[in-house]
């Protein structure tokens, strides 16, 4: 019977110290740790979080593996049948594979595709995933901006794959996450400005590193090209209390009528 597992582990947004004692137990444990790398030229942001809680494990394989950045599946097929393969090798030979991936395993992660690939690869081996601290609260979290209280709405876009509906998102959410904003900044500060919005969103990039970079005003990158790790979070309401400074009608007896977290 073959015992290897398969761990998709979430290294967290950037600071090494937000990683989970969970994924740094398993990651000193496991015989195999695969690392993504966007090109062989750059090198891999998750292991760069990693390797200072990590260090040095004796016998253990670091294994490179590379997805180049493109939509085009007719690049990335390749690249993905020789991480599958390679992924597959281990595994079958009984050792276990721990995915890095930064942020969480699965939120707009590449450990999301091997786990839908590995279920009809290897349905023999065991599947496990870390969790980890989300870019989604890292960056509202180094502005002290809270996302949802209340009955308040979030919408999560994947901003690099267009923002032609954002206005429609605008009115409909509360509070809106631009993920991976990248070129698209230009389209983003016009359609936040023709909702009059713009005044209450905030930039961030490599949120939790020491390249940290917050902006308010978004004007003054209405013209760049922003970072590949950046985010921009519309934040609309004016919160009040629990209420959100919203008019809610009387709870009916016997029901919570508080703010619902958890």
């Amino acid at each position: 019977m073959n015992h290897a597992t398969l761990y998709g582990v979430g290294v967290g947004p950037g600071a090494p110290d937000l990683m989970t004692l969970r994924s740094v137990a398993i990651l000193k444990a496991v015989p195999v740790i695969a690392i993504p790398l966007r090109s062989e030229y750059v090198p891999s942001l998750a292991w760069e979080i990693a390797r200072p809680n990590i260090g040095d494990v004796p016998g253990q394989e670091r294994l490179f593996l590379t997805f180049p950045m493109t939509k085009d599946p007719e690049r990335l097929r390749p690249a993905w049948d020789e991480a599958f393969a390679q992924i597959g090798t281990r595994l079958e030979r009984g050792l276990s594979v721990a995915f890095i991936t930064e942020g969480d395993p699965l939120v707009y992660s590449t450990f999301i595709y091997l786990l839908g690939e590995s279920r009809q690869r290897w349905p023999e081996i065991k599947i496990e995933i870390v969790p980890a601290v989300s870019s989604i609260t890292a960056v509202p979290a180094v502005t002290l901006t809270p996302l949802a209280d209340g009955q308040e709405r979030i919408a999560i876009l994947p901003a690099t794959y267009g923002v032609d509906d954002l206005a429609d998102v605008l009115r409909q959410f509360d509070t809106v996450i631009l993920m991976k904003v990248g070129s698209v900044m230009p389209t983003v500060v016009a359609a936040l400005e023709r909702e009059d919005l713009v005044e209450r969103a905030f930039y961030v990039s490599k949120a939790t590193t020491g390249q940290q970079r917050v902006v308010h005003d978004l004007r003054s990158l209405r013209n760049d090209r922003c970072d590949y790790f950046s985010m921009v979070v519309v934040a609309k309401q004016d919160r009040n209390g629990v209420l959100a400074g919203r008019q809610f009608a009387a709870a009916a007896p016997g029901s919570d009528s508080g703010s619902g977290s958890e």
